[in-house]
């Protein structure tokens, strides 16, 4: 049994159901160890059906008393000026966090790339873990059914309702806003110059032209986190917290917009300072979250390249 063959599909269904790319890949280590000490007998379906079973049981686990993992919006209201305090950071356990693009995007599956935002797998944390499985196995990866039946030990029925009550509470919790990286797409590829040029040039005021009138601007770890333009063109304007001499770097993560922010260190070599996802809707920019842990990241990630 090849079972690296699977590790990349089932790495990007463990990030659904985790919201940590950390917890996904300790998931599916953890699957294939099971794997290996149990045989492979054709009860649970096919093999892939198999280790997607076990794959699921290992998230369950891990999710066990767990704290839902969240995004800045979720957790409290926005700041109410763009000067802030920004307060004690949280334990990386609280947040959804962030995962490269290479380890949950098979290159011989298509895949709905817009099912990694960082808004729709914050919105998954909100079910149950056997209603998140049946719905990502069910709207995300199309599976049957009878398949998911199967792997979960249980009737068509049984899954049909869980879907069911799984797409309700989904409804009430809807994601954000938002679109995924489209390359190819002549209009978000200029958005996302424009947005880009205008930071790294320090131009607030085309910067902040860019975003939509109820933008959002958060920062793992911390709780703080800002909504609307005139919020926001305070905060990139305050002296102490000011952008000047960063650059973007493209970063290839959640199927989004993303870059390294790095800014000169000491010696005047410029060092990465965050990692920022954005979420574009149409002719605007509608979410910048910008992770602070960069220690953790670029042990994922790779340093910006």
């Amino acid at each position: 049994m090849l079972l690296e063959s699977y590790r990349t599909e089932l790495t990007g269904y463990c990030y659904r159901m985790l919201g940590s790319g950390f917890e996904a890949e300790d998931a599916v280590q953890e699957t294939f160890v099971r794997a290996w000490r149990s045989a492979y007998d054709g009860r649970r379906g096919s093999e892939r059906t198999w280790l997607y079973a076990i794959a699921t049981n290992v998230c369950i686990d891990m999710l066990r008393s767990a704290q839902r993992r969240a995004l800045a919006v979720d957790l409290g209201p926005a700041a109410e000026a763009g000067a802030a305090d920004f307060g004690p950071p949280l334990g990386e356990h609280r947040w959804v966090m962030p995962v490269p693009d290479a380890r949950v995007l098979p290159e011989d599956r298509v895949v709905r790339r817009e099912t990694l935002r960082l808004a729709f797998v914050a919105a998954l944390q909100h079910l149950p873990p056997r209603q998140r499985a049946v719905l990502i196995l069910r709207d995300v990866l199309c599976w049957h059914a009878d398949e998911v039946a199967v792997l979960l030990d249980c009737t068509v029925a049984s899954v049909t309702s869980a879907l069911q009550r799984a797409r309700a509470t989904l409804r009430t919790v809807a994601p954000a806003p938002g679109e995924p990286l489209r390359p190819a797409d002549d209009a978000q590829r200029r958005l996302l110059a424009r947005y880009c040029d205008a930071f790294e040039r320090h131009d607030v005021d085309t910067l902040v032209a860019l975003l939509h009138e109820d933008a959002t601007m958060t920062m793992p770890p911390f709780v703080w986190w800002l909504r609307g333009r005139d919020h926001i063109r305070a905060a990139l304007l305050d002296p102490a917290a000011s952008c000047a001499g960063a650059r973007l770097v493209p970063v290839a993560a959640n199927a989004s917009p993303a870059y390294w922010q790095t800014r000169p260190g000491p010696d005047g070599a410029h060092v990465p300072f965050g990692l920022v996802l954005i979420d574009v809707a149409g002719p605007r920019v509608v979410s910048v979250t910008t992770y602070l842990d960069v220690d953790r990241l670029v042990g994922l990630f790779g340093p910006p390249g």
